[in-house]
């Protein structure tokens, strides 16, 4: 049996992938709403955070012989709880991890190295700052003295849970854009426009992220960007494409 940590739109197909190469997969996601999106044929699915004794059991449990984690770029947690578990259980460890956007030549384009360097950046180049970096760092920036005046406007996911997440961290709702992506370059643009948006924030979370689109929006109206970067993380077997998941695991089956 395979265990894809699937929270990701190429988690997913990578997932389906592996079932229609004739593997057994088990698909890990948080939340329930990650879960109606991995019932997909072929396609166990277990609900739930992991934590390191979690991902033991289960691999016990469900008799786990590789583990392919396809979290999100910016899920540290997840992934050094994996690579934990994988070591403690004697299975391997593959890490999928989508390409990163080529950041482009752009004079207001600015790299910060976590979302708390990103927040103190911010603070200096404008007053309504657009936050596209998910709901798992907005305290970070609702947090921060430096922006204490400013206006944040907070771009999440529709779920209930997320958008109380944000009104407990003090959001107004007139400031919390739920909405699923992905987005144009177009409806970017437009949002950026209709929240007088002077700073824009948001990771190197790939093609698929929409990290190119922000960043073209950004260019186009000639607004500040800040991207946060990937964390360094030095990951065991690490996959960029599909297909290259596919042959270590069949590799890692033959020899087991």
């Amino acid at each position: 049996m395979i265990l894809v940590l699937a929270g990701t739109l190429d988690g997913r197909e990578l997932a389906v992938h592996l079932a229609t190469a004739g593997h057994q997969v088990l698909a890990a996601v948080i939340s329930e709403y990650g879960r109606s999106l991995a019932e997909l044929p072929g396609i166990r699915v277990h609900t739930g955070q992991l934590t390191v004794e979690g991902m033991q059991n289960l691999i016990a449990d469900q008799n786990i012989t590789v583990l392919v984690d396809a979290s999100h770029p910016y899920a540290v947690n997840g992934s050094m709880n994996a690579m934990q578990a994988c070591e403690l259980a004697g299975i391997e460890y593959i890490r999928y991890e989508r390409a990163e956007v080529c950041v482009p030549e752009y004079e207001r384009l600015y790299v910060a190295s976590d979302a708390a360097q990103a927040a103190k950046l911010a603070a200096s180049l404008g007053k309504v700052i657009f936050l596209t970096t998910g709901s798992r760092t907005l305290k970070v920036f609702k947090t921060e003295p430096l922006l204490a005046k400013c206006r944040l406007i907070a771009r999440v996911l529709p779920q209930p849970d997320v958008v109380q997440e944000c009104v407990d961290l003090g959001f107004n709702p007139g400031d919390i854009v739920a909405i699923k992506g992905a987005f144009s370059q177009q409806l970017n643009a437009a949002l950026f426009k209709e929240y007088d948006t002077e700073v824009i924030i948001t990771k190197n979370s790939g093609t698929i992220g929409g990290a190119d689109t922000k960043i073209a929006a950004a260019i186009e109206l000639n607004l500040p960007i800040i991207v946060i970067d990937r964390p360094d993380i030095n990951y065991r077997n690490l996959c960029q494409t599909q297909e290259q998941v596919i042959d270590m695991v069949d590799n890692i089956e033959c020899n087991s």
